[in-house]
C-alpha cells in the first residue's frame, strides 16, 4: 500500500464552522471534506487514506453520537473528535467509551483541535499499516497447502518433527520438506518469527473489519 495523503472529514450542520475548520486545516496543509449531515456523509465513499472525523454532537436528523454507534456496530473504525456547544458528563462519557479521540466544547483553541486531529490521523495511519501487513500475512498463509498448514500448526505448538509426523501420519522426512516449504512461503526467517506470524493471524480472526 502506497503512502496516501491524509483526509479530515468535517461533519457539522453549521457551514461557517465547517469553513473555519477547513481554513484552519489548510494552514497546515491538510485536506478536508465537508458534510452538512450524517446522511450526506453516509452517501459518500470513504477516502482510501489515513482519516479522522471532526463530528458535531447535535445535528438535524441523526446525531453525531448515533453515527458513532452505527460505525461501532458496523465495525468500521475511524478516529472521531467530537465538537459541541453544549456538553454534559453523560454525553462526554458516552463518546469516550465509544472510542472518541477527543471531546471539545465550543469555543476551543485551534491548537487543541489540531492536536486532536494529528493524534487521530496518527492512530488511523498505524491502523492502516497494521492492516496492510496483516493482509500480506494472510496472502502468504493462503499459499500454503493443507498439509503445510498442518505442519505449521505443529511447529508453532512446539512439536518436534517426529511428533508432527506421527500426528498427521507421514514420515519425518516429509515433515522436514513441508517445514522448509512453509517457512519459505511465509518468509519466516526463524521459528520465533513464524510463531509471531501465527499468533497475529489467529488474533486477527477476533478483530473488527476496518473503515
Amino acid at each position: 500500500m502506497g503512502e496516501a495523503n491524509p483526509c479530515v472529514l468535517v461533519i457539522d450542520d453549521d457551514p461557517e464552522f465547517r469553513d473555519s475548520v477547513v481554513r484552519l486545516l489548510r494552514t497546515i496543509g491538510l485536506p478536508a471534506r465537508q458534510f452538512s449531515s450524517v446522511l450526506e456523509f453516509l452517501k459518500a465513499d470513504p477516502p482510501d487514506a489515513p482519516t479522522c472525523m471532526v463530528l458535531d454532537v447535535r445535528m438535524p436528523g441523526r446525531s453525531g453520537l448515533e453515527l458513532q454507534r452505527d460505525l461501532v456496530a458496523a465495525k468500521r473504525q475511524v478516529p472521531i473528535i467530537f465538537i459541541t456547544a453544549h456538553a454534559d458528563v453523560q454525553m462526554t462519557v458516552q463518546a469516550m467509551k465509544g472510542g472518541a479521540i477527543e471531546f471539545l466544547t465550543k469555543p476551543f483553541r485551534d491548537q487543541d483541535l489540531l492536536d486532536a486531529i494529528e493524534a487521530g490521523l496518527a492512530r488511523d495511519r498505524a491502523r492502516r499499516e497494521n492492516d496492510s501487513a496483516l493482509a500480506t500475512l494472510r496472502e502468504r498463509f493462503d499459499m500454503l497447502s493443507s498439509r503445510e498448514r498442518e505442519v505449521m500448526l505443529g511447529v508453532v505448538a512446539g512439536r518436534l518433527n517426529k511428533q508432527i509426523a506421527n500426528d498427521i501420519g507421514v514420515t519425518e522426512s516429509t515433515v522436514k520438506v513441508h517445514r522448509v516449504n512453509l517457512m519459505r512461503k511465509m518468509k519466516a526467517r526463524s521459528l520465533p518469527e513464524l510463531s509471531r506470524m501465527a499468533d497475529r493471524l489467529n488474533r486477527s480472526l477476533q478483530q473488527p473489519q476496518n473503515f
